[in-house]
């Protein structure tokens, strides 16, 4: 597929020659000053390089530079100056123009600046991809294990992976059905495309068609200029829309065309986009109960489960408690610079017996937290969440008589390991900074 380039002059001549020159190479666009070429850039996506003239009435080149990149991060610019402009051309650089050419033009050296830029946008896209998998290689939410249906899982994933079929992934909430997405698209035919992920309830409607789909300019209040939305940032790779059971129904027509069609407009547009993306959906809902209840459309449900893989609980697969409690314990030890040698097999008991509601999130989470306030180098009893420490003493029978008792003895248990250090007790118990300071203020402990 060709790049795009606009050429903006306020010479017709040189407009038109410049135009007819690359038509060869590139797709080209024209425009006559800067603000006619904010237009263009608005209304054709595809525009990945400006050749502009510096000197122009109206909005001169670095205006014109810094409104590219305000709206248009992706644009390469390259700028047409005279002599008597170049330290303007010098600055522009400084600001984050690519290049400029002096005037008369070489037109030799216009063309390998061109490729050259377009090389290099495409060297910055793939070191972006590229931080992108790393990030993803330490993602906090970590799928380990050696039991039979996680084996299974295993080999699930590596038949769909070289396929692009929809994948539906179901489970709990923290079972680790994102990592599902990620292996599948980093063991897929277009690992080194783009990795999108979009979570559904995290968004209002308005705002989550927007960031799907893409807006134009002037859409709605606020829309100030053109928006690709995640559809088209994931064009060549995978589109992951976590919690689907919470789409909202407007958009899950939407979702169904492109599904069907492969295709969509932008809100506020007319033209039909056509992209090529593998779409994987993960729910914790029931998405068949939804479906009973008219809450979520058939047809759709039926398009996203061409494969479906469920996720099971960590209660279903206690064996694999051990591999992960390691996994992480090595991870938190690195980050928080200890020197934790082992847990004691009593802390490790008392992990092994929890029925971890919360799952690998909330296992997780218990690990560090126990690395954290660990002094020595091994992890006791004593340095796991009172959470933990509170079932113990229920099994021993010594467990405090209501909700009130076991929720204060938590949290003045949580202040003593942390030494009355609030905001260190109130992240060690997963709440905010005011509810632990209410709650203290109802319990009657003063400062």
């Amino acid at each position: 597929m060709k790049s795009s380039v606009l050429i903006v002059d306020d010479d017709k001549t040189i407009r038109e020659e410049l135009a007819n020159y690359l038509s060869d190479d590139y797709i080209t666009y024209t425009a006559s000053n800067g603000h006619e070429a904010i237009r263009n850039i608005n209304e054709n996506s595809d525009i990945e390089i400006v050749l502009s003239d510096l000197k122009m009435p109206e909005m001169d080149g670095l205006e014109l530079l810094k409104k590219v990149q305000d709206n248009n991060k992706d644009i390469v610019t390259i700028f047409m100056t005279g002599y008597s402009t170049i330290e303007s051309a010098v600055e522009a650089m400084r600001r984050g123009a690519y290049d400029y050419l002096t005037k008369p033009l070489d037109l030799d050296k216009l063309e390998i600046t061109i490729k050259n830029a377009i090389e290099n946008k495409k060297l910055r896209a793939e070191n972006i991809m590229l931080k992108q998998r790393i990030r993803e290689k330490y993602d906090p939410v970590t799928l380990v294990g050696d039991s039979n249906k996680i084996n299974d899982i295993m080999e699930l994933i590596r038949r769909v992976s070289s396929t692009k079929a929809t994948v539906l992934i179901l489970g709990e909430s923290g079972t680790g059905k994102e990592l599902v997405a990620n292996v599948i698209h980093y063991n897929s035919l277009v690992a080194d495309g783009p990795f999108i992920k979009v979570n559904c309830s995290a968004l209002a409607e308005g705002v989550l068609e927007s960031e799907l789909f893409g807006h134009e300019k002037g859409a709605f209040t606020g829309a100030l200029y053109m928006k690709k939305g995640r559809f088209e940032l994931a064009d060549g790779g995978t589109l992951f829309l976590d919690e689907i059971g919470d789409l909202p129904p407007s958009i899950q027509v939407k979702l169904l065309r492109f599904l069907q069609e492969s295709e969509f407009e932008r809100v506020g547009g007319t033209k039909t986009i056509k992209v090529d993306v593998r779409i994987i959906s993960a729910t914790n809902k029931d998405l068949e109960r939804l479906v009973e209840e008219e809450k979520f459309r058939d047809d759709l449900f039926y398009r996203l489960k061409v494969v479906t893989i469920e996720v099971p609980p960590l209660r279903e697969r206690p064996e694999d408690i051990p591999l992960i409690v390691d996994y992480h314990l090595k991870k938190f030890i690195e980050i928080h610079h200890k020197q934790i040698k082992e847990i004691a097999p009593d802390a490790m008991k008392i992990i092994n017996s929890y029925n971890w509601p919360g799952n690998i999130r909330e296992l997780m989470n218990c690990i560090e937290s126990a690395v954290v306030m660990t002094l020595g180098d091994r992890i006791t009893a004593d340095s796991l969440p009172p959470f933990l420490t509170l079932k113990r003493k229920k099994v021993s029978g010594k467990a405090p008589e209501n909700l009130f008792e076991i929720e204060k003895t938590a949290i003045l248990d949580a202040l003593n390991k942390c030494g009355g250090n609030k905001a260190e007790a109130a992240r060690v118990l997963g709440i905010g900074l005011r509810t632990l300071y209410r709650k203290l203020e109802q319990y009657g402990v003063e400062e």
